[in-house]
């Protein structure tokens, strides 16, 4: 039995083989091939292989069927699992449908045959199996992506564009899949495992989110999640690993697929923090997540990110004033659907604040509030004014009263006499009854002092008025003629 498995494998060519082969080696992927097409060795220096889905990756042959685990004693189940595993990091070109595939077949058979074996609960993986699984693995999914020369390639609001879908998928959803049953697997110690699934594999893995492919960046966060949970040692080097892809984002490109799917690992990833949060983890908070709010490309992930920095304020509330500060300072003045997204986050950070991390912000807070309401873009005035529909911002806003209604009183009464929007209009009506109802001698204060200003505002827009009609006539006056200068002295008296 174990010679017919045996008569399967590629085997070794001898010294004498290798020296007189030189016509029957393939021009593709440095394979070595006898005259009836079968492989007998791998060279490993072979080139790296690109997508399949632009840039065909080497086609190899020869591949043939064998014996079904089911059909071979338990005790040597394992070695074909192993020589399985072998034959199935031969790669195929799927640009061409109609290339090789029989021998297509054959591996998905065969890829499905494996993923069977990991649900009949397989005994425990020795190091070779270890092995195999990791370069098949690294054989069939590690890849360059093809550039992307879209302009809207970091996946902006408004990118409409269908995502790329690889060809090769029919293979490689199976090869996801029984990677991911063996690293959660209780057949795999992750002692030995980490030897093999070490930091170069793990790094390759998290490159491979740049993909366009949602099925694949779904596959690849739930593997990474199963291997940061089961690898306790490589969690820090995860953790930094996701770091530097942030921040390759943030400072450099702003353009990559996958930080929606990142974001999501980080927000589990975050819950399992213990307390008092180490300083790093701070860190990572104040330099990462904080700073991915100023892409241009927020809305594709936004929603996760926002769950990561409430995660963090759950976990420590004085990061709380911390995180305000950070949005004030990214605020997107002159992109409205960034300002509906950045209220809306501040909802969900108030909600949770408490009265000492509050009163340190509100001031700058509902200074850009204040802006946010006289907006003209009515989206943005009625989110902003939608904040005094939350019991818990208005109970924070009634104990400070004093300092918060005299910097929003000039937005409100300036939307009240000339916004165009009536939502909006009645909605600040709506709050000024509220400021009316928590302190209404606060608010005649407001009123009076309000007019003050307007009038001191007015007589200066005035004297400004002026100055520039006694300009007009002196420039009218004494014309400058040439290059020459001439130094316009104010006719003051010609205006009384």
């Amino acid at each position: 039995m174990l010679k017919q498995l045996l008569s399967k494998l590629p085997r070794k060519s001898s010294k004498s083989d290798s020296t007189g082969s030189g016509q029957s080696r393939s021009s593709h992927g440095g394979l070595q091939r006898t005259t009836s097409g079968n492989v007998l060795s791998s060279r490993p220096t072979a080139p790296k292989r690109t997508s399949s889905a632009v840039f065909p990756s080497s086609v190899v042959t020869g591949i043939e069927p064998l014996l079904s685990c089911k059909d071979v004693p338990t005790t040597e189940r394992l070695n074909l699992f192993i020589i399985k595993l072998s034959l199935c990091c031969v790669v195929f070109d799927f640009t061409d449908p109609s290339k090789s595939t029989t021998e297509k077949d054959v591996k998905r058979l065969t890829l499905m045959e494996l993923v069977d074996f990991m649900d009949s609960g397989p005994p425990r993986f020795t190091e070779p199996a270890i092995l195999a699984m990791c370069r098949m693995c690294a054989n069939n999914l590690f890849r360059a992506f093809p550039p992307n020369y879209r302009p809207n390639a970091s996946g902006g609001e408004n990118d409409d564009d269908e995502p790329m879908f690889d060809p090769a998928w029919s293979h490689l959803q199976i090869v996801y899949d029984l990677f991911l049953k063996f690293v959660v697997s209780p057949s795999l110690e992750a002692k030995v495992a980490k030897k093999y699934i070490n930091h170069s594999f793990i790094l390759r893995l998290l490159d491979l989110f740049d993909s366009e492919d949602p099925r694949e960046k779904e596959y690849l966060k739930t593997i990474v999640h199963r291997i940061y949970g089961k690898f306790m040692v490589h969690r820090p080097f995860i953790r930094k690993s996701m770091g530097n892809i942030f921040y390759r984002f943030i400072f450099e490109t702003e353009r990559h697929n996958g930080i929606a799917e990142l974001l999501e690992i980080f927000g589990s990833v975050i819950s399992g923090f213990a307390l008092p949060l180490k300083e790093e983890h701070k860190f990572f908070l104040c330099r990462a997540l904080i700073p991915l709010h100023k892409a241009k490309s927020l809305g594709v992930y936004f929603q996760q990110l926002s769950y990561c920095v409430t995660q963090f304020i759950e976990k420590e509330p004085k990061l709380a004033s911390t995180v305000i500060r950070g949005l004030l300072k990214y605020w997107p003045i002159t992109n409205s659907q960034k300002e509906v997204m950045f209220l809306g986050e501040l909802e969900e950070i108030l909600e949770g604040i408490n009265m000492g991390e509050f009163q340190k912000v509100m001031i700058p807070l509902f200074w850009r509030i204040g802006r946010c309401i006289n907006s003209s873009h009515f989206q943005v005035a009625e989110r902003a004014l939608f904040l005094w529909n939350n019991d818990q911002i208005v109970n924070l806003i009634a104990h400070n009263r004093h300092v918060i209604l005299p910097i929003l009183f000039p937005a409100l009464e300036r939307n009240a006499q000339t916004h165009w929007n009536h939502s909006v209009l009645n909605s600040t009506l709506n709050v000024r009854k509220m400021f009316t109802e928590m302190d209404d001698m606060l608010l005649v204060a407001c009123h009076a002092h309000f007019k003050e200003e307007e009038a001191k505002r007015s007589l200066e827009a005035q004297k400004q008025k002026e100055t520039w009609v006694r300009l007009e006539i002196a420039a009218s006056l004494q014309p400058i003629t040439g290059n020459t200068a001439v130094l316009v002295t104010p006719l003051v008296s010609n205006l009384h």
